[in-house]
């Protein structure tokens, strides 16, 4: 009981980042176009903006939280300090001002980056404590795993809910709806960040003796496995934010069948479950290399399943649950991997450097979140999208192209990064030797005192 109290606590911080981050990755650009007022391009722009802003932010942050000693630990009093911001400013990014096109693109601009800014206050910390809650292998693949779960369980709850509440909410007025619909999600995600940070608890201490170093320093903390690590969250968050951004286009569109968007957001998330659940007893038979070549694969599969059987609802649906099963294969794949990637900067560079790790995370993240909002927004110009309307034969094809040929690319380029992965084979060697220096340094603090 004790141990889902953890699982829970830990995982449910990824429901509250999802209710909003899901929202953005998947209506924001809609919101900014047929709510809000700017065009395509603007829109895309501003994203690719505001994300190259905010992932200096997720690197300042986690240099906050390595060098942040408290009785609460490193990360988890963030689950505190950034709940309120993150709430407030979610509910003014909804917000319409009345006036010009430079008004508000001003407005957008400034709102939208408070909002990322707050968002990296408690998700670089819910990304750095995983090695620092346990030391078990095992378990700290379950929490990965309830976290996922948790962060599928959300986005799907937006994909779902967020439209009929909108149209509840707003009764004809869209820019209502939002508004209010983005309020409740705010506030929920509030009392959540409340909830985590009362069932957390950092228990497990460095291997290393935590210094005081230069940014440039800690620099030397990060390995080749690092890097590889960075590329494969900037390859992942880039499909997924290009995936759930034009996913209402390609429906709406190309299949015209904008009455599925709320099963759609549904069933393709939630079809995912599956895989979610299985992976931690996956990972203990195949390795965590061939969990991510293995899903990858998968998502492939169905993204050809749902292009040449569109006319066909049966394979249409199928190919939804298919390439859900393989998207969240690889995102909870790619979380499993990161405490390895901690542990091993530890091990190889003796660096205590969780927080950097989740900084270039957080930075290819949000670098590539921006990157892949600017690319729909150039891929819809180009192809001559128009909002509201009949879409011409190129923009079309345009939109297909977002919706199945880019993501499957990015897959093959997530597949040859992954052949590149060899830490499963050091797992065993590490843990070893890092509990063995956890040993000589608590006797030696213990001698101190």
């Amino acid at each position: 009981m004790e141990k889902w109290k953890k699982r829970m606590g830990y995982g449910v911080g990824d429901l509250g980042c999802n209710l909003v981050f899901g929202t953005m990755a998947s209506y924001l650009m809609f919101f900014y176009t047929d709510v809000f007022g700017i065009t395509a391009a603007a829109a895309g722009t501003l994203m690719l903006v505001t994300k190259i802003i905010d992932a200096f932010a997720d690197t300042g942050m986690g240099l906050i939280v390595d060098r942040t000693h408290t009785r609460w630990g490193q990360g988890r009093p963030y689950f505190i300090i950034g709940a309120v911001p993150f709430t407030v400013f979610t509910i003014l990014t909804f917000i319409v001002p009345a006036t010009g096109m430079t008004g508000k693109l001003v407005w957008a601009y400034v709102t939208f980056t408070l909002l990322n800014i707050a968002y990296t206050v408690v998700n670089i910390p819910l990304n750095t404590i995983v090695p620092r809650l346990t030391s078990d292998v095992h378990e700290r693949n379950w929490l990965v795993t309830t976290r996922m779960i948790c962060a599928l369980l959300g986005t799907a709850l937006v994909m779902s809910i967020t439209t009929p509440l909108v149209n509840l909410f707003g009764q004809g007025s869209t820019q209502k709806g939002f508004l209010i619909t983005m309020s409740l999600y705010a506030v929920l995600a509030l009392l959540i960040f409340v909830i985590t940070f009362m069932n957390t608890e950092e228990v497990v201490p460095p291997a290393v003796k935590q210094e005081k170093h230069s940014f440039l320093e800690d620099l030397k903390g990060l390995t080749g496995q690092s890097i590889l690590f960075f590329i494969l969250n900037f390859l992942y968050f880039a499909l997924f934010v290009i995936r759930n951004t034009t996913v209402i286009y390609y429906f709406t569109y190309n299949l015209g069948r904008s009455s599925w968007l709320t099963f759609v957001g549904l069933f393709g998330i939630l079809s995912g479950l599956p895989m979610l659940l299985v992976l931690p007893f996956l990972q203990k038979k195949i390795s965590k290399k061939a969990c991510l070549l293995l899903s990858t694969a998968i998502y492939i599969i169905g993204d050809l399943m749902i292009y040449f059987g569109s006319a066909f609802p049966v394979i249409l649906i199928a190919g939804l649950a298919v390439t859900g099963l393989g998207i969240y294969g690889i995102f909870g794949t790619t979380f499993a991997i990161q405490p390895d990637v901690i542990d091993y900067s530890e091990y190889q560079k003796k660096r205590s450097i969780s927080g950097m790790i989740a900084a270039f995370q957080g930075f290819c993240v949000k670098l590539s979140m921006g990157l892949a909002s600017a690319l729909i927004g150039i891929f819809l110009k180009m192809g001559g999208y128009v909002p509201n309307a009949t879409q011409t034969p190129t923009a079309l094809k345009y939109i297909e192209a977002s919706f199945i040929w880019i993501p499957m690319l990015i897959c093959l380029l997530i597949g040859i990064t992954t052949c590149f992965y060899k830490l499963d084979q050091q797992r065993e060697k590490m843990s070893i030797e890092l509990e063995r220096r956890r040993q000589i340094f608590n006797s030696q603090s213990a001698e101190t005192v």
